[in-house]
Parts: structure tokens; sequence; C-alpha cells
């Protein structure tokens, strides 16, 4: 029980520095009050620019990937210690009590744990994903897709249950945490994938 609460503890931690809040304080810029007000790296894309969007793409990926690797490393008489570090690393960057529990939507940490626990799987859901966003036209369909098929794949990868459940915990918060882009699609102001593309050839 120690051990497992030292996993969940290491994953938590390290999923509440959030890189894209530390840099938008050195920019001066407020991520929180601008473009769609989140923690995370489509945001900083959007809000101050594709080098600093791209480099916080990389660093919640990598470290969601460590938590995973180091919880292994740690405590490899737990098998399940680097699910459960990355269903924590990903409730850390999406509800850091360092930042009032309101950090990011978890996209990029999910794909560090899933590229963590079995890159395989992350490739055949990044494909499914990108044909999916293609064809719904939304960006955010590609990781609330994987956030969805997730559990249930690497569940029957392993074929455990517990792993299953674990990760439905981080995986259904990021679904939920996507809500406001589901009422903007209802009200038709949801940016497309179409649009951004005719907006970069302009």
């Amino acid at each position: 029980m120690y051990d497992i609460s030292l996993s969940l503890l290491l994953g938590y931690l390290i999923g509440c520095i959030n890189p894209a809040w530390i840099i938008s304080k050195y920019k001066k810029i407020e991520l929180r009050r601008e473009g769609t007000k989140n923690l995370g790296a489509t945001n900083a894309f959007l809000t101050i620019g594709k080098v600093v969007g791209v480099l916080v793409l990389f660093l919640d990926i990598s470290k969601a990937y460590i938590a995973v690797i180091l919880a292994k490393a740690f405590f490899p008489q737990i098998a399940f210690a680097g699910v459960l570090a990355g269903g924590a690393v990903m409730l850390g960057h999406m509800f850091p009590f360092t930042l009032g529990f309101k950090g990011g939507k978890g996209s990029a940490c999910l794909a560090g744990v899933v590229i963590a626990l079995d890159y395989q799987l992350f490739l055949a859901l990044l494909l499914i994903g990108i044909v999916i966003a293609f064809v719904v036209n939304y960006h955010w369909a590609l990781p609330v897709s994987a956030a969805s098929m997730f559990p249930f794949a690497f569940g029957m990868a392993t074929q455990s249950l517990l792993n299953f459940a674990i990760l439905l915990v981080p995986c259904g918060c990021l679904i939920l945490k996507h809500s406001e882009n589901y009422r903007r699609v209802r009200a038709g102001t949801e940016p497309t994938i179409r649009r951004y593309q005719k907006k970069s050839h302009l």
C-alpha cells in the first residue's frame, strides 16, 4: 500500500509541473485569460507562438513518459505501478494543486503515458485519431478518441481489468475537460481543422 501511494504521488507531483504556465509567466502572458484560456500546448501555440507551442507539447509528453518510467523503475514489485503513475500524472496536469486545480486538458500527457506503456498501441491510436479528427473536422477529436479507446485497448492487451479501471478515471476526466469544445461545436463557433489550414496558407 505504501508503494502504491508513492507511485500515485510521484505521478501527480510530476503532472503538477506545468511548462505552459512557467513559460507564459516568463513571457508575461496569462494563458488562463487568453486564447482558449487553457494551460496546455494548443493555447501556448495559438497565444504565444508555434515554437513555444511545440516546446510545451514536447515537455508535457516527456513529463508523462518520465513519470511512468520512473514508477516502473522505483516500484518493480508492483506490476501496475507505471499505469498508476501514468493516470496520476494526467490528473496532476489537469488538476494541479499548485494552480488551484485548474490545469490543462491532458492530451499531450495522455500521449506520453501511452508511449511509455505501449508505443505500438500509441501508433495505432494516433493513426485512428488522425482519421477521426479529419472526418469530423475538429482537432480535439484526436485526443478524445484516444482517451475513449485507450483504457479498453490497454486493458485487453494486458488482460487486466485493474489496468482498465485505473486508466478509466484520467481518460474520463480528459474527455470531460473538452466539454467547452463540445459546447462551441453546438454553437457553431468551434474552429475546424480546415479553417486552420486555410489560415496557414494565407
